[in-house]
């Protein structure tokens, strides 16, 4: 454990927690050690907890088959991706529409399950989610049809993915392309945006004052959490570093080596 950054100001009776999947539960497909202990904690005690991801490939059933290969006990219900976020979001502001969408089944399932058409004509949105298979005919139909006047939206503004063999585009660097060729911004929904944490929050009626975000980047998850008045606590078992922390402008709650080290402590994570 390195220990705590900051402490809060009160202890609230409960604790929720939020935490991101990869990096902090998962490493390309391999569990954490002592993150099964950890969730397994928090189902016995009755803590609400929310695993986030902003990868909008998979379904929420899909990432349940995906954890529990690894050992990873998750409700379906438990998980909230930027796909699924997004689609909150779009419908609430124009219920009913219509998008274009670039991207997998996480998100095209999400848009139909909030009553969105998929089209081309004519669509009120494009929305650029993760793909493993980008074409370049469906990049230049989200180009020409945002020049007509639909709204731009993405998942996420990751601009790269890990793999096996070395990083990968991700939705960001996809929407720096369409970006640079229509000169239109898109909105993102999903970390470092508040918005994805708000979401997850009312899924299970929580409040933000009794809530941690678990992470392993500074620069989204720990960002996110603190805009969305959140404790955070930054784990070293993904991207950041103990010593990228000094770099930032904010800091977390706490840092910790894993969420091993919660373990026999999530009521009092600070304690």
């Amino acid at each position: 454990m390195i220990g705590a950054v900051s402490a809060p100001e009160q202890t609230p009776a409960r604790w929720t927690y939020l935490m991101d999947m990869d990096g902090v539960l998962v490493h390309e497909d391999h569990l954490v050690p002592g993150a099964d202990d950890f969730l397994a904690e928090l189902q016995s005690t009755g803590t609400p907890f929310v695993v986030l991801t902003n990868n909008s490939i998979r379904t929420p059933r899909d990432l349940c088959a995906r954890l529990a290969a690894t050992g990873l006990d998750v409700p379906e219900e438990a998980i909230w991706t930027s796909a699924l976020a997004t689609a909150a979001f779009l419908h609430t502001q124009r219920p009913g529409g219509s998008a274009y969408v670039v991207g997998e089944s996480g998100l095209t399932t999400a848009l139909h399950d909030v009553g969105y058409v998929l089209t081309d004509r004519e669509p009120d949105y494009v929305v650029l989610g993760e793909t493993r298979t980008y074409s370049f005919t469906a990049i230049t139909t989200a180009i020409r049809l945002v020049e007509r006047g639909a709204r731009f939206i993405a998942t996420n503004p990751d601009t790269t993915g890990p793999s096996r063999d070395g990083s990968l585009p991700a939705t960001g660097a996809v929407a720096a392309l369409i970006s640079a060729a229509t000169g239109q911004q898109p909105y993102y929904v999903g970390k470092p945006n508040a918005l994805m944490m708000r979401s997850a929050l009312r899924k299970i009626g929580a409040h933000s004052e009794s809530t941690l975000m678990i992470g392993d980047r500074m620069d989204t998850d720990v960002l996110s959490g603190l805009e969305a008045g959140l404790q955070t606590i930054l784990v070293l078992t993904g991207i950041s570093t103990a010593e990228s922390v000094e770099r930032f402008p904010y800091r977390p709650t706490l840092v910790l080596d894993s969420v091993a080290d919660l373990v026999g402590r999530t009521a009092t994570p600070f304690g």
